[in-house]
């Protein structure tokens, strides 16, 4: 069975991201902008040219994706596995939208909680989101299936590697977090350190998608599943690639062969981590949406900004599924 395709998507300061498989079973990680109003075409067409005016910063911040829209878009109505990395609203953005339009038949719950957000402080965000996610989690949805696996947890498509007889390429590793990870998390207020950090094998290597990951999350990684993330296809940079104070040595052992970043400002996210040990990185506000190939031992990378493609690969991009190609790695 062929490799899936990997949507990165474009949604300001938050995370989303599809596992589109040929198996027809859609996998989506995280929700932002799902409460998004649609620009029209003019508005896109305007910002495209101011942006274009505008040396070395693209500007894709200033036109997200809806992912509700963006779904429907790539004839999707159904997902099979939605995986909430952790209950901060960048990460659920929209998912009351998400459970009323699309049909989605597994949740997993990290399982950890919080104090619901004080919305009148938190205005870009909505209430109903955070009331559709305590509805699904307290087992009150009842066309959802609630799942909570682990990284110490099997299951038939996660942390067991027995659906690959069948040749549905579902599988996911789950490489955080730890019940102890959890309940640590739980006491100190940090949910970041519970975040789901999961990986998709494929046939270029591990795909891995960390969350909001943070420094406890990757000393428990590199004691326990180093191997799981060693010398990686594809990183998307923990918690959008911001600083936030902490420790990036993990990049020594992962060592991703490509990464991307969200949409914080430039002065907030950590690219001389990066730059510091030489590892190429491209962020959502200079690709846009961000299509991943994984082509052999190699991915493919497609992009929606086409002059980003343009001047990066000196003018010699071309189309695939209507996106631009940037780079292979």
């Amino acid at each position: 069975m062929p490799d899936p395709k990997i949507h990165c998507l474009n949604v300001k300061q938050g995370d989303c991201f599809i596992i589109e498989r040929s198996s027809g079973r859609a996998t989506m990680i995280d929700i932002c902008c799902g409460n998004l109003g649609e620009k029209s075409f003019l508005d896109k067409m305007l910002e495209s040219s101011y942006a274009q005016r505008i040396p070395g910063d693209y500007r894709m911040r200033d036109n997200p994706t809806n992912p509700i829209t963006y779904l429907s878009s790539r004839g999707i109505s159904e997902i099979w596995r939605f995986i909430l990395t952790h209950p901060d609203m960048d990460h659920m953005d929209g998912l009351g939208r998400l459970f009323s339009e699309k049909t989605v038949h597994n949740f997993w719950d990290c399982g950890v909680r919080r104090e619901p957000p004080d919305f009148e402080k938190e205005t870009d965000f909505r209430k109903e989101d955070w009331e559709c996610y305590e509805k699904i989690i307290s087992g009150k949805a009842s066309s959802v299936n609630v799942v909570s696996p682990r990284a110490s947890s099997h299951g038939k498509y996660w942390s067991a590697d027995n659906d690959q007889g069948e040749g549905h390429g579902d599988y996911l590793s789950i490489i955080s977090p730890h019940d102890a990870l959890i309940a640590s998390a739980g006491e100190t207020g940090d949910i970041n350190d519970a975040s789901y950090v999961v990986a998709y094998r494929s046939s270029a290597g591990q795909i891995i998608f960390p969350g909001d990951s943070n420094d406890n999350t990757w000393e428990y990684i590199l004691k326990n599943h180093a191997s799981s993330v060693r010398n990686a296809a594809v990183l998307f940079a923990p918690h959008h690639g911001r600083k936030s104070d902490r420790d990036y040595s993990f990049l020594d052992v992962v060592k991703p062969r490509i990464s991307f970043f969200g949409c914080a400002p430039s002065e907030h996210l950590a690219y001389s981590a990066w730059q510091y040990r030489n590892l190429p990185y491209f962020t959502n506000n200079q690709c846009g949406n961000i299509h991943i190939y994984p082509v052999d031992k190699r991915v493919e990378v497609f992009i929606e900004n086409q002059t980003f493609a343009r001047d990066f690969t000196g003018g010699k991009t071309f189309q695939k599924d209507g996106y631009w190609f940037l780079c292979s790695a």
